[in-house]
């Protein structure tokens, strides 16, 4: 049994379990991130051995992520009634165990099952993880301690798709869930092994039922809803809106119920929410969230479909913003770390959001014939933007708190990330498909007769044609189709570019919400909470 650290001058060798501890909780983190965007690129041909639709193994995605999302602000309450370490120790052996039948299922509805499982037991890898440091490391270290987590949380999405696809390639997709075998189980020991609860008494407090109960279906009919959204045209589709008539009902009615004086044990309390700065940064984590998720979802897209990029070249464009982040996260974490931080974070801040509406504007006014230089610059850009920007967030979100309400507000953090996350593709997809046919409409006119350029191209393109073969009346056909084709790809890239201002707009009115957040004041105190 190991230890519990006094509150002055812990031992050498449970300094050294802490940063243990933090390696297992890095894996499990960076594992359930990883897991929301590897198997992305692998759903078609996981589709093709299933024997189902490119559109049903799309669940596949969903279930994860709903779960996720569920489950997410419910983790305060778990930890509380089941305690950190068996509440941990039990998420992580969920999400092993799932991995593992995800990889081997033979059938869409049992893969399905299993990662709605996986999306329930990835929830504490995220908030209840993240609380934990905050707990066992003192406030002076919390800088460097939350920089290294963050980073992997912001980077596994980054590298998840090129991973899918090597894996994909060269393996098969179940190795896409195999590879969480290893990681977890490595994870699962380190943190059985040295992480220890507080000595305080778990909760016994009536379940929250109603609270439970409203949340599931208000959360769950949201994200089914911004999931599903695009590919049934929105609120044309009545279940669409009949789903968004109720999880707009179930949320309301949740509020409600979790704030009433009635209501004495909430599922999720939402009191904390009274604290302007966490607010705030939740308000900023939701953008966070729909410009890194969004943008990972578009920018792939865009250079295969657009610039023609094979799926290696995307990965190698996407890896320097990777290290990018992780090199920002570990200054910016060095630069807060101590009693004294060595800079304000509301100028990394600041810093941040300049930097990454600096990316989207040049990912923005992209074209046809960029290569990978330029957008692997932008990335870059886009890459320091987001290190300076999650850490601060982070260390602002957490300095205002009382230590009770660290795990509830990990899970907000967490929850409000993700549900960004889910805005920014269904915002984007739609956007994009709107303003595809937007830019054809208006980009008609040049593609006629009594334009002198059109004229000129098509002239050129039918004399090639012929040349090489096709009879005269061919090759003008030949020559009207490829100018159609030139057509929408030109409409196609102008709405790219305007999705990812459409970035840049959402950080240009989210960035006041930093103003609300003040600073830090200096503390050298240990930790809050609790044993190792």
């Amino acid at each position: 049994m190991a230890t519990q650290v006094a509150a002055g001058n812990p031992p050498s060798e449970l300094i050294a379990t802490r940063w243990l501890i933090l390696l297992g909780l890095i894996m499990a983190s960076m594992m359930e991130v990883l897991d929301t965007t590897i198997v992305n690129v692998s759903l078609p041909t996981m589709a093709g051995n299933l024997g189902t639709t490119v559109q049903d193994i799309a669940w596949v995605s969903t279930g994860y992520i709903l779960s996720n999302v569920v489950v997410l602000p419910m983790t305060a309450f778990l930890t509380a009634r089941f305690g950190r370490k068996r509440y941990l120790t039990f998420s992580i052996f969920l999400f092993i165990i799932s991995s593992f039948f995800c990889g081997t299922s033979r059938g869409l509805i049992e893969i399905v099952f299993w990662r709605i499982l996986q999306g329930a037991g990835g929830a504490a890898l995220l908030s209840t993880a993240q609380a934990t440091l905050r707990q066992i490391f003192p406030k002076e270290e919390q800088g460097m301690v939350q920089a290294i987590f963050l980073m992997g949380i912001i980077v596994a999405p980054t590298i998840g798709p090129t991973m899918g696809g090597w894996i994909t390639d060269n393996y098969t997709w179940s190795w896409c869930f195999f590879i969480n075998i290893p990681i977890g189980l490595t994870s699962m020991a380190l943190v059985t092994t040295f992480l220890h609860d507080p000595p305080t008494p778990l909760s016994k407090a009536k379940i929250d039922w109603l609270g439970i109960g409203l949340l599931a279906v208000g959360l769950g009919t949201m994200q089914y809803v911004l999931e599903e959204g695009q590919k049934n045209d929105w609120f044309n589709d009545p279940w669409i809106l009949r789903l968004a008539i109720v999880s707009g009902l179930s949320l309301a009615s949740m509020l409600a119920w979790e704030l009433s004086p009635r209501n004495a044990t909430p599922v999720v309390n939402f009191r904390v929410l009274h604290n302007r700065q966490l607010s705030a940064c939740l308000f900023l984590f939701l953008s966070l969230g729909f410009g890194l998720f969004g943008g990972i979802y578009i920018f792939p897209v865009f250079t295969q479909d657009i610039l023609g990029f094979t799926p290696t070249q995307t990965g190698l464009a996407l890896f320097p913003g990777g290290l990018a982040t992780a090199f920002s996260a570990l200054v910016c974490g060095r630069l807060l770390n101590g009693s004294k931080p060595l800079v304000d974070l509301r100028l990394l801040l600041c810093l941040g959001v300049i930097l990454f509406m600096a990316s989207m504007w040049d990912l923005g006014h992209m074209t046809p014939q960029s290569g990978q230089e330029s957008a692997s610059f932008a990335l870059l850009i886009r890459g320091l933007g987001l290190g300076l920007l999650f850490t601060p967030i982070n260390m602002a979100a957490f300095s205002s708190l009382k230590p009770q309400e660290i795990q509830q507000a990990s899970g907000l953090i967490n929850l409000s990330r993700q549900l960004g996350g889910s805005f920014g593709i269904a915002v984007l997809a739609t956007y994009i498909g709107n303003m595809t046919q937007f830019h054809r409409i208006h980009l008609l006119p040049h593609y006629t007769s009594g334009n002198s350029i059109f004229e000129s191209r098509l002239q050129g393109l039918t004399a090639t044609l012929h040349i090489h073969g096709s009879s005269l009346f061919d090759a003008k056909q030949q020559a009207l189709g490829i100018m159609a084709q030139t057509l929408m790809r030109q409409a196609r890239t102008l709405a790219y570019d305007d999705a990812f201002m459409l970035i840049l707009m959402c950080f240009v009115c989210t960035a006041p919400a930093i103003l609300l957040i003040r600073k830090p004041k200096p503390s050298a105190g240990p930790a809050q909470g609790g044993g190792h």
